[in-house]
């Protein structure tokens, strides 16, 4: 094996792993934003979610998504990973199983493992929109159907060399292939549970639910944050010294612009600067950049961030307003802003910096060309994952159930589907304190 073969394969792996880290990131921005009550679920959830994926991809998505087929299915290399090297750079001959990722020079394992870990992200943006009223199990079960099937077919469309890629649709890291997908069969899994109760009120008022740690996300979307560090320029899978450094710069550059927009936009909106709006600002920006990361330059990144900071904004008011429960603003930042970047690609791309991709989006004189055929995929994968994802949902609901009792709820998922408390030495109690000539609780004076 050759050095640059040994190089590619060592940035592809540590970028897996970063990816691989965001798993955490997720897990502390979900349980951040919901109630103490059901923190252990929310945890739970975003640590069983990979090893869900982890068998489905295993099992059946890699071969769907990267095996031979036709332009909409892969149909060699399926059920159990299986298969050589298909590597030409690695001196395999290619073996007729997975054409689509042979580009790639590194070894097959490490183009599996890279793969993997976004199959994953995409399970885990469902966690946080449908939090605190879904049954584990439910939960586990369409995770696995997610990445086994519904996820794995529309990546082979882009990513496997499917009929979106034909037609000249480009994602390059997956503002449609993971954000979109795990967007749409959200909203897919928010329609089918309802709101939380007590969010709205009959006169279509929104009754605010605070997260019980801020503290906890910020963490998280630092954590996430990093992670796109690998998410995006590690989907050079090389080592390409050029194109990795210019593609971290634009990832960095559309999350820092979308963090002042979605700040100023939710001062001006709800008159104070709300840190959760700051905090989905920057994911926003980094899943607004992750399609066009590779073919745009700093300044188009910049725009493309400060958009995505707005949008994220306008989007969660949208949704409570039309009583689409999303306890995170996972729509909002995946869904709306996946569809936004994978558009982004057809206004802002230029072909100098990946020659014989993408061409010249409409800004910069490439006409329309690009712009329709990102529009045909978008709305191509939203059609499929949300009518799959639904009939999903409704499955599991006809046979097992999808919500949790109304008691249950009330109390807290982490008792009712746990047994468990994440802060089981904390309690609420009022402490009284005596004064001379009277006793005064500790909520106010006699």
């Amino acid at each position: 094996m050759d050095t640059k073969v040994a190089l590619d394969t060592i940035w592809t792996m540590v970028t897996a792993m970063l990816v691989f880290f965001m798993n955490l990131g997720f897990a502390c921005v979900e349980s951040g934003f919901a109630r103490q009550k059901n923190c252990v679920n929310i945890l739970s959830k975003n640590f069983i979610v990979f090893a869900v994926s982890s068998v489905a991809f295993w099992f059946l998505g890699w071969g769907l998504m990267f095996g031979d087929g036709n332009g909409w299915l892969g149909m060699k290399g399926l059920f159990m990973l299986h298969g050589a090297d298909n590597s030409p750079a690695t001196g395999d001959a290619y073996q007729g199983v997975y054409g689509a990722i042979a580009w790639a020079t590194v070894p097959f394992l490490a183009k599996f493992f890279f793969q993997l870990v976004f199959a994953g992200t995409a399970a885990t943006i469902v966690s946080g929109a449908v939090a605190e009223r879904i049954k584990y199990l439910s939960f586990i079960v369409f995770s696995f159907v997610l990445v086994g099937i519904i996820y794995p077919v529309t990546g082979h469309w882009i990513w496997g060399g499917g009929w979106l890629a034909k037609m000249g649709m480009w994602d390059f890291a997956g503002s449609t292939v993971v954000h979109s997908v795990g967007g749409w069969a959200a909203l897919a899994g928010i329609l089918v549970l309802g709101p939380r109760f007590g969010k709205y009120n009959e006169n279509g008022g929104v009754n605010p639910i605070p997260g019980h740690n801020l503290s906890l996300a910020t963490i998280g979307c630092f954590v996430l944050w990093l992670g796109w560090f690998g998410f995006n320029p590690g989907s050079t899978m090389a080592a390409a010294v050029n194109d990795i450094s210019r593609i971290a710069i634009t990832t960095n550059s559309a999350a820092a612009a979308a963090i002042l927009s979605a700040t100023i936009t939710s001062w001006v909106i709800l008159g104070k600067p709300d840190i959760g709006m700051t905090l989905n600002g920057c994911l926003a920006g980094l899943v607004a950049i992750t399609a066009p990361c590779a073919y745009v330059s700093v300044e188009s990144s910049l725009i493309i961030g400060l958009i995505a900071g707005v949008l994220v904004v306008l989007a969660v008011t949208f949704f409570d307003k039309i009583k689409i429960d999303d306890p995170v603003g996972a729509l909002s930042v995946h869904l709306v802003n996946g569809v936004f970047g994978t558009l982004a690609v057809g206004l802002f791309a230029q072909d100098l910096f990946m020659p014989n991709t993408t061409g010249n989006g409409l800004f910069f004189g490439g006409g329309t060309k690009l712009l329709m055929a990102q529009l045909t995929g978008v709305v191509a994968v939203a059609a499929y994952v949300f009518i799959i994802a639904l009939a999903a949902w409704l499955v599991i609901k006809a046979v097992m159930g999808v919500r949790v009792s109304l008691a249950e709820e009330l109390e807290g998922l982490d008792i009712g589907e746990h047994g468990n408390t994440a802060y089981p030495e904390f309690t609420i109690r009022k402490q009284s304190y005596t004064f001379v000539g009277h006793t005064a609780g500790a909520g106010g004076r006699d």
